[in-house]
């Protein structure tokens, strides 16, 4: 199985690198996008942080068992609000696993799956573009699915948002997610989890551009 994870990733990021040069063309963003709504970091952000944090979340360092859960080839881009790609933005994402658990001491309502990372980082090149392996979210007591996002820069102060599934009929019911009352905002942080017609293993991909309210300086 390991196998086939493997090919199906390389797959998937041969995928990525030709999708990240179509948005290298001067002028394919003329017009201002739709900024990503900045969210609530909420409670559960790693209180130690795994040794491994790196962008594959289903393996934990070298270990040979997967998570439990929908692997998902998670990617996307760091946006300015004119559609140019932030190069050296490192992005963060960290949610439950499949039992819906935390990577932080203070949740203990279920069992964490020991074989699940929680936490990751990209740091973004050129084309603005970062990836992760991790799983399709789960739901949490009182929360919809979601995944948590911070992204750092430079003489910036983190910037912190979610995204969450497109369908899943917890949204509305969900707090967080209800209060981005801008519909063309909810939207931009509502992605599809679409299987991969190629995997044999039932693998999913979902896309997520992360528009910032500013402009890099030169």
């Amino acid at each position: 199985m390991n196998s086939l994870i493997i090919q199906n990733r390389r797959r998937f990021l041969r995928g990525v690198t030709l999708g990240a040069a179509l948005f290298t063309v001067p002028g394919a963003f003329a017009e201002e996008l739709v900024r990503t709504p900045r969210q609530t970091e909420g409670p559960f952000y790693p209180d130690h942080l795994p040794l491994d944090t790196d962008n594959d979340l289903i393996i934990v360092n070298d270990g040979v068992t997967p998570a439990v859960g929908e692997v998902t080839h998670l990617s996307g881009r760091i946006l300015d609000g004119r559609g140019m790609p932030i190069r050296n933005a490192l992005v963060e994402i960290w949610q439950v696993d499949n039992n819906g658990v935390y990577l932080h001491s203070k949740d203990t309502h279920a069992q964490r799956d020991k074989n699940f990372q929680g936490f990751g980082r990209f740091l973004t090149g050129s084309s603005g573009e970062y990836y992760f392996r991790t799983i399709k979210p789960v739901l949490y007591p009182g929360r919809t699915r979601h995944i948590h996002y911070a992204v750092k820069m430079k003489g910036r102060e983190k910037w912190t948002t979610q995204c969450y599934v497109k369908g899943e009929p917890e949204n509305m019911k969900d707090g967080i997610y209800k209060s981005i009352t801008d519909a063309k905002a909810r939207a931009s942080v509502t992605i599809d989890f679409a299987p991969i017609k190629s995997s044999r293993i039932g693998e999913l991909a979902a896309k997520f551009d992360v528009v910032m309210g500013f402009t890099p300086e030169a």
